[in-house]
Parts: C-alpha cells; sequence; structure tokens
C-alpha cells in the first residue's frame, strides 16, 4: 500500500490549494481527482471547473494569489462594477468598500485554466495530482495500528495517509460517508443537496458588439426576476465578445408554492412547473434584447467553451458551513465545508484559502487550530453572505425594488458594503429599517453561530 502524509479528495481550487500547501511545507501529499471530461480542457483530464469564475477585489486578499501570479489566459477581463437589476429599480456597484491589493473592482477569469494553473502549482511543490482516479472508501483506524486513514479507490488500489482532506464539492459524495463515523445524526439529512443546496446553469453566448460594449466591465444579476431563495440570473462578461449568461436556483422547488406568480417577470401563467435553466436564459435574453436582436441568430451558443457544448450545469453548496473533525485527522474545506455560497455565487477565495490553511496544517502534524484558522480567514465574509441570505430568504419582487431603491440612497454617503454603516441609520426610516435588520443579523450569528456542524457536535 502507498503511504502518503495528507491525502486529498477532490482536485478544484480547495484540494488544489490544500495539495500545494502540504507539500511547500515539505509533506508527502497526494491529490485525488476523479476528472470530469470538458471541451475547454480537451487535453487532459480535471475537476468539474464550473462556477461564473468572477473574483472582486478583497477576494484577492481572501485567496492570497494575485492575478499578477496567474499565466496567460487565466484573467479575461477587468471589473469595473456590479448591476443588480430588479423589476422596476436597480442599483449599480463600483467598489466594495473593503480595502484591498487589487487596483480594479474585480476580474473574470476562465475558471478551467484557473484549476489547471492552481494543479500545476500543486504539482512543481512536489504534490502528486491523479485525474481519474475515484475514492470508492475511507476507514480510519482509531486504534493506531497502520496508516490512520486507509482510501480504497474504485480500481481496487489502496493507499494509506496520516491526515485527510475532503475537497469533494458540494455534492459531498466521499465527505458525508466520512463524517457520518463521526456524528450522532445521519449527515446525509442534515446535509442534503436537495434541501440546502442549489443548483446552476449557463451558457456561452457570443453578444453582439454593441451589446458586449455595453456589459464589458460589470457583473450584472437580477434580482426578483425568479422565484426561490437566492435565486438570480447573470451575466458574466469573458473575453471575444463572448459572455457567460446564467442562473441559480433551489433545487426541486415546486411551482405550486409560488406565490404572486404575475409579479416574477421570468414566469408565464402557463407555467405548469418551474422552467428549465435554459428557458429561463432564453426568457431573460428575450426580456432584455428580444426588441432589438434575434436570440438564437445574434447571441449564438460558443459550443468550444464551457463543459459541453458551450453549456454547464453545477452544484453550489449552502452558504452555511461546517466545522471539520480534527481530532480524527479530518479536514473538510472548500465546498464540501460549504465555504463556497450561493448567495454570491460561488467562492473559489473561500475555496482556496480553506485549502491552504488545512494543508499547512497537515504538513505541520496538527489539524486541531484549522476551525478556528478558517473562521480567522473567512469569517467576516461568511458572515456577511450568511445575513443577506437570510434577510432576502422570503423577498418577492416588490422587496427587491424596496431594497435597491434603499440601498441607492444609501450609497450616496457611503462605498460597497458601507451602505449599512452605522451613521446610515439617520437616512430615513427605510434606510434605518435595512441597516438595522442587516446589523441584527449578523450580530445572530456572531461567533461562529453560522456553523451547522459544530466541532463539539463530532464523537472523535
Amino acid at each position: 500500500m502507498e503511504r502518503f502524509d495528507v491525502a486529498v479528495v477532490g482536485g478544484g481550487p480547495a484540494g488544489s490549494s490544500a495539495g500545494h500547501a502540504a507539500a511547500s511545507r515539505g509533506a508527502s501529499a497526494v491529490v485525488l481527482e476523479k476528472g470530469v471530461p470538458r471541451t475547454d480542457r480537451p487535453d487532459r483530464l480535471g475537476p468539474d471547473s464550473t462556477d461564473a469564475a468572477g473574483i472582486l477585489d478583497y477576494w484577492v486578499d481572501i485567496m492570497g494569489i494575485h492575478p499578477d501570479e496567474m499565466p496567460e489566459g487565466v484573467v479575461l477581463g477587468t471589473l469595473d462594477r456590479a448591476e443588480f437589476i430588479g423589476p422596476s429599480e436597480s442599483l449599480t456597484l463600483r467598489s466594495t468598500g473593503i480595502e484591498s491589493s487589487y487596483d480594479n473592482f474585480g476580474f473574470c477569469m476562465q475558471r478551467a485554466r484557473f484549476d489547471d494553473f492552481l494543479r500545476d502549482r500543486a504539482e512543481e511543490a512536489g504534490a502528486e495530482y491523479r485525474a481519474g482516479v475515484s475514492v470508492r472508501s475511507v476507514e480510519t483506524d482509531r486504534d493506531g495500528d497502520g496508516p490512520r486513514h486507509r482510501l480504497e479507490l474504485a480500481s481496487g488500489d489502496e493507499l494509506g495517509a496520516e491526515y485527510l482532506i475532503l475537497a469533494d464539492g458540494p455534492q459531498r459524495q466521499v465527505t458525508n460517508r466520512v463524517l457520518d463515523e463521526y456524528l450522532p445524526f445521519d449527515v446525509t439529512e442534515r446535509l442534503s443537496t436537495r434541501e440546502t443546496n442549489h443548483i446552476a446553469y449557463q451558457e456561452h453566448r457570443r453578444l453582439p458588439e454593441e451589446v458586449f460594449e455595453e456589459v464589458a466591465g460589470a457583473i450584472k444579476f437580477w434580482w426578483g426576476h425568479m422565484p426561490g431563495h437566492t435565486a438570480y440570473p447573470w451575466i458574466f462578461p469573458n473575453d471575444d465578445n463572448v459572455a457567460r449568461i446564467g442562473l441559480t436556483m433551489p433545487i426541486g422547488m415546486d411551482i405550486e408554492a409560488v406565490e404572486n406568480r404575475g409579479d416574477y417577470p421570468l414566469l408565464r401563467p402557463d407555467d405548469e412547473r418551474i422552467p428549465q435553466g435554459k428557458e429561463y436564459i432564453r426568457r431573460l435574453l428575450e426580456q432584455e434584447y428580444g426588441d432589438e436582436y434575434d436570440i438564437e441568430d445574434d447571441f449564438p451558443l460558443v459550443e468550444n467553451r464551457g463543459k459541453s457544448k458551450g453549456t454547464e450545469t453545477y452544484a453550489i453548496s449552502s452558504t452555511r458551513p461546517i466545522d471539520s473533525p480534527t481530532g480524527a485527522g479530518v479536514a473538510v474545506v472548500g465546498g464540501a465545508m460549504g465555504a463556497t455560497s450561493a448567495f454570491h455565487e460561488g467562492g473559489d477565495h473561500t475555496a482556496v484559502r480553506t485549502g491552504a490553511i488545512a494543508g499547512e496544517l497537515a504538513a505541520e502534524g496538527d489539524l486541531a487550530p484549522y476551525n478556528a484558522r478558517w473562521k480567522d480567514a473567512i469569517g467576516d465574509e461568511i458572515l456577511r453572505n450568511v445575513a443577506m441570505a437570510d434577510i432576502v430568504h422570503d423577498y418577492e419582487p416588490d422587496d427587491w425594488d424596496w431594497a435597491f431603491a434603499t440601498a441607492r440612497k444609501l450609497l450616496e454617503n457611503s462605498e460597497g458594503y458601507g451602505l449599512f454603516d452605522t451613521s446610515n441609520l439617520r437616512a430615513g426610516f427605510g434606510a434605518a429599517k435595512l441597516v438595522t435588520t442587516y446589523k441584527r443579523t449578523k450580530f445572530s450569528f456572531r461567533n461562529g453561530k453560522y456553523v451547522q456542524i459544530g466541532e463539539s457536535d463530532y464523537t472523535v
């Protein structure tokens, strides 16, 4: 049986970063990635690599990797604003209001190339990266005989490791089975992907020149246009007049549960079920550009991009993260731990950072500080996302219009997240209500109360 200091399950941003951090500190590390064929990665297997792939300025510092370190072709274009569009009101942010080492508002990147960059970086540091390898099961030896963790692969081979880092994404196919050993309740029920996760769908389309000029530099989000908690379509500009046009929505939503259907611009009176992603996208493009363009002819799919024929479907994890059973030599990172977010469309920055922390501690031979370390590193970001997602949970179209109109007034005195500053309590009743709700919600999740499985829940 092969032996390693650190075994990492999953080779996306979190897993590759864990492998890089462990190997950089002298540990023997292997990253196991089941591998997914992709049109935009024709020459090698790799992770699923699917999200809208946008990074904001302060996310660069959370991630700990500046775009100047990335090879050519990863960054597709810089951003100068984010546009939030309600049914009748809108809001434009030109600053996040958070200090950053990165000079622009943000950037868009080619996610498969970004993953390949992280993989190459890990291998250069000395980690082994094995694609096309699936983990069938994990057995943990609590008595100290042999390797602490024994991983059985789909091939029938086995390998052992002292530390196990789980980075298998929001579907948690391996993570759930491992955590079940250490919890007094059914982890699959608690972390059910059909209840806590979202599905996302996106298309790569080439835009008419004048439309691309209009959206270039902006990430655009339409809130209150489709039903569901944190359900929204978006446009992310890429390069060569191509944009990613997609949406996020809860898994398994029933249209019969939707009240005020007529208030949602992307629903139709004769809809018998929630529309599929591709239908939502068609309706969005017709709504925004159908008066001037033939959508199918003028906004063609770019079939050599994305996962398959210009399209991608993927899961995004809940905004509520979990702690890890570090006493068992196990750390859960990235989407598997819920550090990425349906609220802000993914979270490569938090995935990279949590993976790096886990890899570093595993190499040093002590995962015990991990749960505290990841909270120190990304806790403020998680707290903002959990609070905002909780506030807007039951928002309907009129609520989004009110929120955007109110926030627009608050931005007259502040930038980005600064609109929630206490000083804005004097900006009128509506403004005070928005600011106070945000402050109270954040306070309710203080001191790590946003965690849905705590370290003390584990029996190790």
